[in-house]
């Protein structure tokens, strides 16, 4: 594949500015990543209300000036967080790059989080939490984060909704001035871009503040705990999550156990559609995937099933995982599941937003973008032979943790 290549400066206080330029398109995207992630966080929700608070008011504009001037300019501005970092993104049309990135120096550098905004987002955010955690899925998706790094490490903790009620305005300023500098930050540029925009976004790059001298404590290694099953009476369907804790993406097996994972659940034809689906019609859909995070990473199958075939899918599910131990892959299969995979790829990178969005996932984990044609010759070389001994490596049925939420009278204690 030809990919673009990064470009990267480092600005003067040790901003590393990577661009990735294109004159095919008249936008421009600037995403600063911030090590601001929940693991980091010291009070419960701080770490997502500090971003989500970013854009609520600056020292020279109201969340509602914010608003209207990027509207007005046809501006767009995202936040992502995850456990590890989060993501402050602007697009723009390449004419508005100045207006856009004008506010964008507001929303980074000058927020005020206003008392008012933040007690809002917490009756939201508690709002939505209480009425989340009445839904099975969302029951087993935190219990199976407990289960695969333990209760009390950064990546499983879950808090109560109540923890929003004392989360405060200097507890949110306190974590924007720990994490929101220069050392905690990296810029990706995508689109069209010259020395006109580059200079203002190392502008901004360099006006973030040094970080104070205080040390952030290292994750601990994640224990995988037992199988969980929780009962919610009278759910119509159970929420069912079976995996194990593995490695993060600069594992060597990281890439052939995408394809493993992508054999058994990762496209509408796979084994896991056709069992559970066509063949017995258990469920509307199931996936299995590698997840990755900074210092961990595991493989998960997820399905939503009928409540009374809870115990049968459960069945079927592990039925499926021991076939890919047991036997080998047909040769048709796999190259099918490799075109899939290949194909996946190029919709992705096909255009300059889905190749930055790449290109950060390739810097968080060390790699350029060059590690793209390095994962698809491996995913190219892979053999019935080798999918089968990751299998047996990694799937073994003693090592896996089911996690079921649903009407326990349907649970089976095999289960």
């Amino acid at each position: 594949m030809d990919i673009t290549a990064m470009q990267r400066h480092t600005t003067a206080n040790g901003v590393d500015i990577y661009t990735l330029p294109t004159d095919d398109f008249e936008v421009l995207r600037v995403t600063f990543v911030f090590r601001a992630g929940s693991s980091v966080q010291q009070h419960p929700f701080s770490a997502s209300a500090t971003a989500n608070l970013l854009a609520e008011g600056s020292s020279r504009f109201s969340a509602q000036q914010i608003t209207e001037q990027l509207d007005y300019h046809g501006s767009w501005f995202n936040v992502n967080i995850d456990r590890d970092y989060s993501y402050i993104s602007f697009a723009m049309l390449s004419k508005f790059y100045r207006e856009t990135l004008d506010i964008a120096s507001e929303i980074l550098l000058h927020p005020t989080f206003p008392e008012e905004e933040l007690r809002t987002y917490c009756t939201k955010r508690k709002q939505r939490l209480t009425i989340d955690r009445k839904k099975v899925d969302i029951e087993a998706r935190e219990a199976f984060a407990k289960a695969m790094f333990g209760s009390e490490h950064p990546y499983g903790v879950s808090y109560t909704e109540e923890e929003y009620d004392h989360l405060t305005r200097e507890a949110v300023v306190e974590f924007y001035h720990r994490f929101y500098t220069a050392e905690n930050c990296f810029v990706v540029c995508s689109g069209r871009i010259s020395e006109q925009e580059t200079a203002v976004i190392d502008a901004i790059s360099e006006a973030l503040p040094h970080a104070p001298e205080t040390e952030v404590a290292p994750l601990e290694k994640a224990e995988s705990g037992d199988d969980c099953l929780i009962d919610h009476p009278d759910a119509v369907q159970s929420s069912i999550r079976i995996g194990r804790l593995l490695f993060p993406r600069q594992h060597p097996d990281f890439v052939g156990m995408q394809v493993v994972a992508t054999i058994l659940g990762g496209y509408f034809g796979s084994r896991l559609m056709h069992n559970l689906r066509e063949e017995h019609g258990y469920t509307y859909g199931v996936l299995a995937a590698m997840v990755n995070f900074e210092k961990e990473g595991y493989m998960a199958v997820g399905a939503q099933v009928g409540t009374e075939v809870t115990h049968a899918a459960i069945q079927e599910i592990y039925h499926e995982i021991a076939r890919m131990r047991d036997e080998l892959v047909p040769e048709e299969e796999l190259q099918l599941v490799k075109n899939i995979m290949a194909g996946e790829m190029m919709r992705i990178l096909d255009g300059p937003f889905g190749i930055a969005d790449v290109a950060i996932e390739n810097i968080l984990c060390g790699f350029d973008n060059s590690s793209l044609n390095d994962n698809l010759r491996e995913i190219q070389a892979m053999t019935p032979q080798r999918v089968q001994e990751l299998a047996q490596r990694y799937l073994q049925q003693e090592d896996l943790v089911t996690v079921v939420a649903g009407d326990s009278r349907h649970f089976s204690d095999n289960a």
